[in-house]
């Protein structure tokens, strides 16, 4: 592994680690706090926006001056932000720290990507999944840790911990990221607005349509296997970890996959695949079958999106910051989004038509494959 793709690597691990961090501390702020979760509620709303509105900036900044300077200091702005939000005394503040929280990973988010894409320009060959792989692991190490913190030593101790993790994980990556200001030239010189081709906007809706069912399942998959078959919740919870389980996996072979197939048709193979899992989860008459069902949708769902975003960006025309900015706005208003609005529906017609549902929404990316093809290298077959 050279040292710009053990950096990139590394800083998607630091990223998927604050967030794996972030969801388990949510009971004990709202204990902290004193909240209903109608205000926690809001309180994850805010982390939505605060990504949703800051992405853009920081994808024209990078846009206009390469990812390495932008990744450097959104990577080192991000280290006390959970801590923030930890020692946060009040509501407001609270509701102040959480939106600079997402924020900050939100920004962080599409300089990486677009730091990926330039990695991946200099060897000639995919590494975007396997970063997302990276930040696949982060998340269930982070998880882990606020679960053997949490309750044994309390918020407090449990964020200095991931602080002090987080920031030396980015300090020894920071050093090898890959400089990628020269190519951005062109872009420092042109004004810097929103593209008037459909091209990222169509890639963008591929990732939204990738990114919906990554979140049903995330969100619902352990009440559907509660309320529709019945099960405990020890059995429930299996559901969205052999997803996981299953989406990590394939996103450290994805790239070999995707170098030898081609994206086109490693996306055509990959969203059959989440169409029929899904399809197997949401018609199962057992709970070992939806498990294996969301098994399934994780092996087809994990290179969607890494596709998606190698896409993005490099789009002819488009600076990456630009066509990432995009491509990561519309997919995670699917990831935030989406599962609310499923929520409400999944209340009136039951969870099984939900994952029906959701499963026919692959049938976007599907035809939108073609676009892949941006996504392609020399090497690709």
């Amino acid at each position: 592994m050279t040292p710009a793709r053990y950096s990139i690597s590394a800083l998607f691990l630091a990223n998927g680690f604050l967030i794996g961090s972030w969801a388990p501390k949510i009971p004990v702020m709202m204990d902290r706090l004193a909240i209903t979760e109608s205000v926690m509620g809001m309180l994850i709303v805010a982390f939505g926006v605060g990504s949703v509105v800051m992405m853009p900036v920081f994808g024209g900044i990078t846009a206009r001056h390469g990812s390495r300077m932008v990744v450097r200091f959104a990577s080192i702005a991000v280290i006390p932000t959970l801590l923030a939000v930890t020692l946060a005394p009040s509501l407001s503040i609270a509701a102040f720290t959480v939106f600079l929280f997402g924020g900050i990973i939100g920004g962080m988010d599409v300089a990486m990507n677009a730091n990926a894409v330039a990695v991946e320009r200099k060897l000639g060959k995919a590494i975007m999944s396997s970063c997302h792989g990276f930040w696949s692991i982060g998340g269930l190490m982070g998880a882990a840790l606020a679960g053997a913190l949490l309750g044994q030593w309390g918020e407090t101790v449990h964020a200095v911990a991931l602080t002090a993790v987080t920031g030396l994980v980015i300090v020894l990556a920071l050093p090898g990221v890959l400089d990628d200001s020269e190519p951005q030239s062109m872009a420092k010189r042109a004004p810097l607005a929103l593209p008037r081709v459909p091209l990222p906007y169509l890639i963008g809706i591929m990732a939204l349509f990738s990114m919906v069912p990554e979140g049903t399942i995330l969100d619902w998959s352990a009440h559907y296997l509660r309320t529709s078959l019945g099960t405990d919740i020890s059995v429930a919870a299996l559901g969205f970890a052999a997803f996981s389980a299953t989406m990590a996996t394939m996103r450290f072979v994805g790239d070999a996959v995707r170098q030898r197939l081609g994206a086109v048709r490693t996306l055509r193979i990959s969203t059959g695949i989440a169409l029929a899992g899904l399809l197997v989860g949401g018609l199962a008459q057992t709970p070992a079958m939806a498990i294996a069902g969301f098994a399934l949708a994780g092996v087809g769902i994990a290179n969607l999106v890494p596709i998606a975003f190698s896409a993005a960006g490099n789009l002819p025309g488009i600076p990456s910051g630009i066509g990432l900015s995009i491509a990561t706005v519309t997919g995670y208003c699917g990831l935030l989004l989406a599962p609310g609005i499923i929520g409400f529906v999944g209340e009136w017609t039951g969870f099984r038509p939900v994952f029906l549902g959701v499963a026919a929404l692959l049938v976007v990316p599907f035809v939108l494959s073609p676009l892949a093809r941006y996504a392609e290298f020399a090497s690709d077959r």
